[in-house]
């Protein structure tokens, strides 16, 4: 199963809104509900009214057998019995949608989204910009009030949904810029990430983005695995990542935390602060990861204002 399929599977039942039976799942997307863990949630349908588990085409009544058991009643199969699990189905947790696409578009944790109704949300302003999730562009187009809502003054709206044909036509408005979800954001590692303009959606699956290239680092620096943090790979925002990047330049030796910072292309004072972990987000692994890594690998004599790496020095990459 791949990390392609699981992203999918979550772009499918987003656009579609509404359960679905375990059923009529594909054994991969079976296989990508366990993956996706907390994004997929296990509810039931309807307890008079079930896929058949036979065809799998139809719905049918459900009946008692008599015994104890149940029974579908299918217009083309006749009474197919019922496994304790036919009544099953899954669906997709939006807030955890939300809550993702809201890291990956690195969005101010103090900028809330708002239910502007309809399905739409307003997820926060990313970069001064308002984004809004929706499940269908088709309807924002044909009644734009919505945006008026959010509008920033020299700002371009971005609005995510999934890739339809209708949305491809779509014509939008002045200064909306659409994002289809299934094409500009992936699922890696437990998260969701951005795809810049140009870029590969997904690598294959010999190559994951959190593949080592860099000692504990991937190739971009987004992501950091280390031995002590027990919790798979740590995903870094971008901001994160350049102060890393900056650092593994300077191949281990003492470096002033202006000229890091000045390479890292950060206004801040210390190469810590994109990393400080604000109250409201203490104890969760998204935000502790990547400070639990700087203070791993980040050296510094702070009253002399010195920060190195000791992972760069080129005796330490070639061990």
């Amino acid at each position: 199963m791949s990390t392609h399929e699981a992203w999918s599977l979550v772009c499918r039942l987003f656009a579609g809104g509404t359960p679905v039976f375990r059923g009529a799942l594909s054994p991969a997307e079976i296989g990508a509900c366990t993956t996706l863990g907390p994004a997929i949630k296990p509810t039931v349908i309807s307890r008079t009214f079930t896929l058949c588990p036979y065809c799998q085409l139809r719905n049918g009544q459900v009946f008692g057998d008599g015994q104890g058991g149940q029974v579908c009643q299918c217009s083309d199969c006749g009474p197919i019995p019922l496994a304790a699990n036919d009544l099953a189905a899954v669906m997709l947790d939006k807030s955890w949608l939300r809550s993702k696409l809201r890291m990956a578009l690195e969005i101010e944790s103090r900028d809330g989204f708002t239910d502007l109704g309809n399905g739409v949300w307003r997820l926060g302003e990313a970069r001064r910009g308002p984004a809004l999730l929706a499940p269908n562009l088709v309807p924002l187009c044909v009644d734009p009030s919505v945006f008026d809502r959010v509008r920033v003054a020299g700002a371009t709206i971005r609005v995510i949904t999934p890739a339809s044909v209708e949305a491809r036509r779509a014509r939008l408005p002045a200064g909306v810029e659409w994002l289809p979800l299934d094409e500009r954001f992936a699922y890696y590692g437990g998260g969701i990430s951005f795809l810049q303009p140009g870029a590969q959606p997904a690598p294959a699956e010999s190559q994951e983005p959190w593949t080592l290239v860099n000692g504990p680092f991937s190739a971009d620096f987004k992501w950091v695995t280390l031995a002590s943090w027990p919790q798979g790979p740590i995903r870094c925002t971008d901001r994160q990542a350049e102060v890393f990047k900056a650092l593994w330049s300077f191949k281990g030796a003492e470096m002033h935390r202006d000229r890091v910072m000045q390479r890292a292309g950060q206004e801040g004072r210390k190469p810590i602060d994109p990393f400080k972990v604000k109250d409201r987000d203490k104890g969760k692994p998204a935000h502790e990861g990547p400070l639990h890594a700087y203070r791993e690998l980040v050296h510094a004599r702070q009253r002399d204002g010195l920060y190195w790496m000791p992972c760069a020095s080129p005796d330490a990459v070639a061990a």
